[in-house]
């Protein structure tokens, strides 16, 4: 059996076939389909060099059994079923944050928890939770989509972004750094580490939203680990303190003790959760162990 593993953003995309050792080799990356039948020619074509039998697919939107039923940035692929266009080939589909949480409880940052919750912050805010040693995904592929949490009764809402996604995204860390005449979140984040207060203000008031919105998320879960991936993961050391102690302040002694941690697989996660649910077929989601 071959498993080809793709990893589909509104920008590039990413595959390559799985290893003896559950990892993507022989990667390659180009450009985001244009048009369905493009999508279709080249995952196609992707099947047939590699005599692949198995396909996993990781997508920024949402995907319900073998169909990807809302692909934001691609929405000529709304409704498509892989199983129909690719008969024979066993087929897995998922949120691109729950298969970075399915690596990352695998093999990566999560590994040995039965449960976690994943945030994945870059230009928007996607998220996942293993509970009970499995990856929840609801009745429409879209549980957990911590993105649109809100912590405020007068917002008069967004049916692109959710509250959460709008005010602690890399998207609003951007923002954040214009308001105080820098380019953007990492510069932010460069000038608050230096110490300079304006910096340290505008970056202390996401991280205050989030660790507080997470603070519900954690008393609904009961998660052992937060994992952070994305753009901003390689800042946790610096961020995670911030995002804790807001979260601290809204939950009971016993629900305080959880880590707050950087994914292991920084940009590869996609497409290793994509493996391995290639690997394991249509009812993806479980961890060994």
């Amino acid at each position: 059996m071959t498993t080809l593993a793709i990893d589909l953003g509104g920008t590039n995309m990413r595959a390559g076939v799985v290893d003896a050792q559950g990892m993507p080799d022989h990667v390659e990356q180009s450009g985001a389909p244009r048009s369905r039948e493009e999508f279709l020619n080249r995952v196609g074509a992707l099947l047939e060099r590699h005599s692949a039998d198995r396909l996993g697919i990781g997508v920024q939107g949402l995907a319900a059994g073998t169909v990807t039923t809302w692909i934001p940035n691609l929405g000529f692929l709304d409704g498509l079923d892989l199983a129909e266009v690719f008969p024979g080939i066993s087929i897995s589909v998922g949120n691109d944050a729950q298969l970075s949480l399915l690596a990352e409880a695998t093999a990566g940052a999560a590994r040995g928890r039965r449960h976690a919750l994943l945030l994945s912050i870059g230009t928007g805010l996607g998220s996942a939770v293993l509970a009970e040693g499995r990856i929840v995904r609801g009745s429409r592929g879209g549980a957990c989509s911590f993105g649109w949490a809100c912590a405020d009764p007068t917002d008069p809402g967004d049916s692109r972004n959710g509250w959460l996604e709008r005010h602690a995204s890399g998207t609003a860390l951007d923002a954040a750094a214009r308001s105080v005449g820098l380019p953007g979140g990492a510069a932010l984040i460069a000038a608050a580490r230096q110490g300079y207060p304006a910096a340290r203000a505008a970056i202390e008031q996401p991280m205050a939203l989030l660790g507080t919105s997470l603070a519900g998320a954690v008393g609904l879960l009961d998660p052992e680990i937060i994992v952070i991936t994305g753009g901003v993961a390689a800042e946790m050391d610096f961020l995670a303190p911030m995002i804790a102690a807001a979260m601290a302040r809204q939950l009971p002694g016993h629900l305080r003790q959880i880590s707050i941690e950087a994914g292991a697989f920084g940009a590869r996660a996609g497409l290793i959760g994509a493996g391995i649910a290639g690997r394991q077929g249509a009812d993806w989601g479980a961890i060994d162990g």
